[in-house]
């Protein structure tokens, strides 16, 4: 990963105030007062995406730590667990390729974690880096290095609890696999569907042998229906055993929880907007999401402690390269991941020109035709006026690297209809584009060929049949023309839907960033994203 700013260890800021952290919980009133003392309380998050400041959208890290010794001071036993993607997604994070986000962790008090699919984005150096400094297990039995064949992190735990001894094992969604890059996880193999059940049910076999009275499945799955024969949902259907599922990945809110198969499935939402809950007396699970903290307090050390990291990212962000006289739409869905936006336009733009730039630059002698940005590389919206560097790399947090692809018509038309497979439903791999013109008609079924290889999706088994393109590069379509198509690195690599790509027939890497080309891409019109980018220009058409 390549960076426009210097970046600093978090090693080398003061980490001596993670250590004996308290939480300032006042005299609890009779009103607020539980009778929880041999009962278990399970404290769950999920998604935090690296919001750890408090403000008027999260409860920060500071609340979970207050929470926990909350309940730990009305006698209960009490673990506290994340379900995965908390290291990536803020400047905050972001800035320390995830690192600070497990000192946070580890100053909250975390139990065990499971990773999601954005823990891998670092690269593989940098998560191995946060599983060294975690002071937690980390729990995924279904990654397997592919050296040893056994999990690459750890599989379970059993936590001795008073009168009570609860399993925890973990679970991380296989989408990993495209939805980081592919390059991150090339060490690594991920269990999935039957495989995956298996391993599951292995795990709670495992953990009835040590004599578990509770058994906890800590997973990024989620349930949305693209993760189909991979939820949370479908595993519970699959494996007897499971009393809680503590689930991510989908950011589904889940209050109260839902029962499939004698197991509660719980999930908190998204970005500490609200703490989950579970408390388990022996006989039956209850489970709440939490958005108030009026009765508990808070925890003023630990503010202090996020704030040192706060501190130096706001410094290295500070200012503004633009304006833009329009909002521009970065929204999931609605938006990027479901349709043509003005941001989505805007980035493939920036795209084509640092590429085209590039390539006169070095002389290649080529003309790049087009320009393609997944929409989940686009992670906000921006609203109209000036735009801060904090918000040009909370947009576009990854730092990927512009690529020129080299591939035939009949490719592109391919990866166009991949990537539109799930529309009308959200997908991270839909794509903006630039260059390119092309019809989506949802009304016809997506048809799956071969599944692609260590991936999730599926080629379609007949392109063009949902996608038609009309132009490329101003002419019209050819599948047998070869086409300049400006990407970023993450889709060269085959990432989400894009496993054509790796089969292109020359591929060049710029070596500039995203966000830095967009900076490039400004300074071309003056400083200022104007009026042509109010609403979407027309590229892609969707019919039903």
């Amino acid at each position: 990963m390549k960076h426009c700013f210097k970046r600093f260890a978090a090693g080398a800021l003061s980490l001596t105030m993670a250590a004996g952290l308290t939480a300032n919980v006042p005299a609890l009133s009779a009103e607020a007062k539980e009778d929880l003392k041999g009962k278990l309380v399970v404290i769950h998050t999920n998604d935090m995406h690296g919001h750890y400041e408090v403000d008027e959208d999260s409860l920060g890290i500071s609340s979970v730590k207050a929470l926990k010794h909350y309940y730990q001071a009305q006698g209960a036993s009490v673990l506290l667990l994340d379900a995965g993607d908390f290291s990536q997604g803020t400047n905050l994070v972001n800035y320390y390729d995830g690192l600070d986000a497990v000192h946070f962790l580890n100053a909250a008090g975390y139990d065990a974690v499971t990773l999601g699919n954005h823990e891998f984005d670092f690269g593989f150096d940098a998560l191995q880096q946060m599983a060294q400094t975690a002071e937690f297990p980390i729990l995924d039995a279904n990654i397997i290095n592919k050296e040893t064949g056994e999990p690459y992190f750890g599989d379970n735990a059993v936590f001795d609890l008073n009168a009570m001894k609860v399993g925890v094992f973990g679970l991380d969604t296989p989408e990993t696999q495209t939805k980081s890059s592919p390059k991150n996880v090339q060490d690594v193999t991920f269990l999935d569907n039957a495989e995956l059940y298996a391993c599951a049910q292995a795990q709670v076999d495992a953990l009835k042998a040590q004599d578990c009275d509770y058994i906890i499945c800590l997973s990024h799955l989620g349930v949305d229906e693209e993760s189909a024969g991979r939820r949370s949902a479908d595993v519970a259907l699959n494996v007897s055993g499971i009393d809680l599922f503590v689930d991510g990945h989908s950011h589904t809110r889940i209050d109260g929880g839902f029962d499939i198969n004698g197991t509660k499935i719980v999930s908190t939402g998204e970005y500490l907007e609200k703490i989950g809950v579970v408390i388990y007396d022996g006989k039956k699970t209850k489970a709440k999401l939490v958005d108030e903290l009026y009765n508990i307090g808070g925890c003023p050390e630990m503010d202090a402690f996020v704030k040192t990291f706060a501190d130096v990212v706001d410094e290295a962000y500070a200012g503004t390269f633009a304006a833009t006289t329009n909002l521009l739409d970065g929204e999931r869905a609605p938006g990027v991941r479901t349709m043509e936006t003005n941001l989505g336009d805007f980035a493939a733009d920036s795209y084509k020109y640092i590429a085209q730039t590039y390539a006169e630059e070095h002389n290649l002698g080529i003309t790049i035709d087009g320009a393609i940005q997944n929409g989940g590389g686009i992670r906000a919206t921006i609203p109209a006026g000036d735009i801060s560097m904090d918000t040009l790399y909370t947009v576009f947090p990854y730092g990927n690297t512009i690529s020129i692809v080299t591939l035939t018509g009949a490719q592109l038309l391919e990866a166009l209809e991949a990537s539109c497979s799930a529309c009308p439903e959200a997908l991270g791999g839909f794509p903006q584009v630039s260059g390119i013109v092309f019809t989506l008609n949802t009304a016809v079924p997506y048809e799956e060929g071969a599944q692609y290889p260590d991936s999730t999706y599926f080629a379609p088994a007949n392109a063009g049949s949902r996608v038609q393109i009309e132009t490329v590069g101003g002419k019209a379509f050819d599948p047998n023309a070869v086409y300049n198509i400006a990407v970023n690195n993450f889709m060269a690599d085959g990432g989400d839907t894009y496993y054509v790509f790796t089969q292109a027939s020359k591929v060049i890497d710029t070596e500039v960033v995203d966000a830095e080309g967009l900076i490039s891409f400004v300074n071309s019109l003056n400083g200022v994203i104007g009026d042509e980018y109010a609403a979407p220009k027309g590229n892609i058409k969707i019919t039903n």
